[in-house]
């Protein structure tokens, strides 16, 4: 990771069933200014809709406005904005003020995910979903541009510089592609489905071929930008961290049974698969073999599925920052 940049993603997920949305978004604040502290480059945020088990922000540019006024530092990024579900001028004009108002600190993601449910409560077939993702990115990305909207008019604020720090995720070659064409930044997920054909295939096979994909189709002078996304959740003792995880993969497993997806998964071993869960030296032993992590410019940790209390979580993000980003070649003071 030498001279790489450590990201800390949260999906502002409920720790216990009753936990209120406002507690949840003081604890992931809580979060943000604590890797801050600590040295990491960048704060990630998702955008989930009517689905507070699988992540609690409809509304990331509101939050990370907030973020930005209280961490003032690190750079604040949407991984992702599920652009299919938006109208891709106001997502360029929030983005745009969040940008001026952060001081040039947002790094803006795009995605064409979304639960079954979000895409039936805005009345996007699914059937639609890439067709219209592609339209909007086409329009959100001429907008940032500096495109004329309508004849004399231009998207204001002006994005400036936030053009050419726009991602997009993908679980597929193809995506991986047209991110690179356009000289995006590529997000690889924290997991992602098994080839019936590969089932014991590791998250790195999977995703090696999609980086190789992005660097073959960027353009010869456009730096590249990779995000890999890796679920990580570290403690003092092996046993107390596997025991949370194991707790936070049950949690899981009934959400995924009640929003009826369990071809996600079905047992604790399968929610973990992708997880990095011990101490600080397991964790970074393990990071160390991921060849797609190891390519990435930016690992991204964040601690679902565990999802655990929030004295765990805080210094999970402390022991990544301080005993296994060391290990794998980061260090704040590079920053």
């Amino acid at each position: 990771m030498t001279g790489k940049r450590l990201g800390l993603f949260t999906r502002l997920v409920r720790s216990h069933e009753r936990q209120p949305a406002a507690q949840v978004y003081r604890d992931a604040l809580e979060q943000i200014e604590h890797a801050e502290r600590l040295g990491y480059d960048t704060a990630w945020v998702a955008q989930h809709h009517v689905d507070p088990a699988e992540g609690g922000l409809p509304s990331p540019f509101v939050f990370l406005a907030h973020a930005a006024a209280r961490a003032t530092r690190i750079r604040l990024g949407t991984a992702i904005v599920t652009l299919g579900l938006e109208d891709p001028i106001r997502v360029a004009e929030d983005a745009a003020v969040l940008d001026t108002l952060s001081g040039g600190r947002l790094e803006l993601g795009f995605g064409s995910g979304g639960s079954k449910s979000s895409f039936e409560l805005f009345d996007v077939p699914g059937e639609q979903r890439q067709a219209v993702y592609a339209r909007n990115l086409a329009r959100i990305t001429a907008a940032l541009g500096g495109s004329e909207l309508v004849p004399g008019r231009r998207l204001h604020p002006a994005a400036g510089a936030l053009a050419r720090r726009t991602w997009q995720a993908t679980f597929s070659v193809a995506g991986a592609e047209r991110a690179g064409q356009s000289g995006a930044g590529l997000l690889l997920s924290r997991t992602q489905p098994r080839d019936p054909a590969a089932p014991e295939a590791t998250l790195a096979e999977i995703q090696r071929p999609l980086i190789d994909a992005y660097l073959d189709a960027l353009p010869r002078d456009v730096e590249p930008r990779i995000g890999a996304s890796r679920s990580v959740f570290v403690a003092d003792d092996r046993d107390a961290a596997a025991r949370l995880a194991e707790h936070g993969a049950l949690r899981f497993l009934e959400h995924l049974r009640s929003a009826g997806v369990t071809e996600l998964a079905s047992t604790v071993p399968e929610v973990l698969r992708d997880s990095y869960v011990g101490t600080p030296d397991d964790v970074a032993e393990s990071l160390a073999a991921d060849t797609a992590a190891g390519a990435a410019e930016h690992l991204i940790v964040q601690i679902h599925p565990i999802d655990p209390d929030q004295r765990a979580a805080l210094r999970s993000i402390e022991l990544i920052a301080t005993k296994v980003a060391p290990h794998l070649g980061w260090h704040p003071s590079e920053r």
